[in-house]
């Protein structure tokens, strides 16, 4: 690799690293930004004016924050998806029947992205929304993704991300993993119990490819105290299975 390419690309991954400092806060100033990351400021400065000049972060009172423009890239990258335009109606279909939150989520990078939700009338209010990150292992989508993807998958992951506990109830090891994602299997969809939001329990059903690897998943979730007994047990886990072959048969026919 020539010596321009080299900074060429550490160039853009400082100003990825400085791009990811800013997403974590509302705002930060250049002196905040240069002590965290243990950059000279000058070097921040200019790597904050660059990205202001192209349009992806704002000044606002002295301090900076990322602008609207990533909004336009991600709304086009998810919009330029035939999941996303398949799996919405019948996202929003499962908000109608249930009354709650449904969800459509995609494994990148190890890590679930959350592409689409829609909330029915009794949806409770959480901390996601597109474009929001979670641990696969935690989620009841996360699980359903995994259950279908290769063993090499699986342990590639696990490597990167570990399994970080997220409440009391999350599964932390690898053995009880593999034994969840083997129910999963089993009973075609998978449980989160609580394990990422304590009182939160969701049911997610797998999106497969004719090959039979998932390549996304629909859930909803809801409050322990609705998300009990045969509406936990049976009825939800159908009406989300029912969505997502769907889903599957549109993505494959249409």
């Amino acid at each position: 690799m020539g010596t321009n390419m080299a900074n060429t690309i550490g160039a853009l991954g400082t100003s990825l690293e400085i791009l990811e400092a800013l997403k974590e806060r509302e705002s930060a100033g250049v002196t905040e930004l240069a002590t965290e990351l243990g950059l000279p400021k000058s070097t921040v400065y200019s790597h904050l004016r660059t990205l202001r000049e192209h349009e992806y972060v704002v000044q606002r009172d002295g301090k900076y924050c990322i602008g609207l423009k990533f909004l336009s890239l991600g709304e086009h990258t998810r919009d330029r998806m035939p999941l996303y335009e398949v799996a919405k109606p019948e996202v929003n279909g499962l908000a109608e029947q249930t009354g709650e939150l449904a969800n459509l989520l995609v494994e990148e990078h190890g890590e679930g992205v959350y592409l689409f939700r829609s909330k029915g009338e009794q949806a409770v209010s959480l901390d996601t929304h597109a474009g929001m990150r979670v641990k696969l292992h935690c989620t009841s989508l996360g699980k359903a993704i995994l259950a279908y993807l290769s063993e090499k998958r699986v342990d590639e992951i696990i490597e990167r991300w570990g399994l970080p506990a997220q409440t009391a109830t999350t599964i932390t090891s690898r053995e009880a993993l593999e034994e969840e994602l083997a129910a999963v299997r089993e009973r075609g969809y998978a449980y989160d119990k609580g394990e990422r939001l304590s009182g939160l329990r969701c049911i997610a059903a797998p999106i497969k490819n004719p090959d039979g690897h998932a390549i996304g998943a629909v859930s909803v979730s809801g409050p322990t105290s609705r998300m009990k007994g045969e509406r936990f047990e049976s009825v939800v886990p159908e009406q989300v299975m029912s969505a997502a072959n769907v889903i599957e048969l549109n993505l494959t026919y249409s």
